[in-house]
């Protein structure tokens, strides 16, 4: 990163930062993996020339990767949230995070083979979640809650049912 931003999102990592870096900038435009800080001497969990602390961005927001060894791991309290356009992107994020290790939850949400949670949230539900007809949002909130990946054409056929 060429300027140091005020503020940067911290994510701890037993020891993957650098590969998990790099697979976000491989996966999501705006992405890139920047300084990679590699260790000076051996250390507790790790030797010489391993990657201690690597600064990357994931859609533009600038992140920090430390590999701090396994005492802390990702929980869902911390997500990321992509607002997609159309099926076809959250198709390619959805199957990319989880066709690399990762899982599938509930209404949206997905894990990387990190532990580290995603929101792949098309705008379609987003709208229809804020719909002025109550009865529309009742309904596709009831569609979402049955969902994996969020289905675009299933949330708008609840909408407009």
């Amino acid at each position: 990163m060429d300027r140091v931003p005020k503020t940067t999102i911290c994510l701890w990592f037993d020891r993957a930062a650098e590969e998990a870096a790099t697979f976000y900038a491989r996966t999501f435009p705006g992405s890139s993996v920047g300084a990679v800080h590699r260790a000076p001497g051996d250390y507790p969990n790790g030797k010489q020339g391993d990657a201690m602390v690597v600064e990357f961005s994931v859609l533009g927001i600038a992140c920090i990767g430390i590999n701090g060894g396994p005492v802390f791991g990702h929980s869902e309290a911390f997500s990321f949230q992509v607002a997609t356009a159309d099926q076809a992107e959250t198709d390619r994020y959805w199957d990319a995070i989880v066709g690399n290790g990762g899982k599938e939850s509930q209404c949206g949400w997905c894990k990387d083979k990190w532990g580290l949670s995603w929101q792949i949230t098309p705008t379609a539900l987003t709208k229809a979640l804020g719909a002025s007809d109550a009865a529309a949002r009742k309904r596709v909130f009831a569609a979402m809650m049955g969902m994996k990946k969020i289905d675009i054409a299933a949330i708008e056929a609840a909408r407009l049912a």
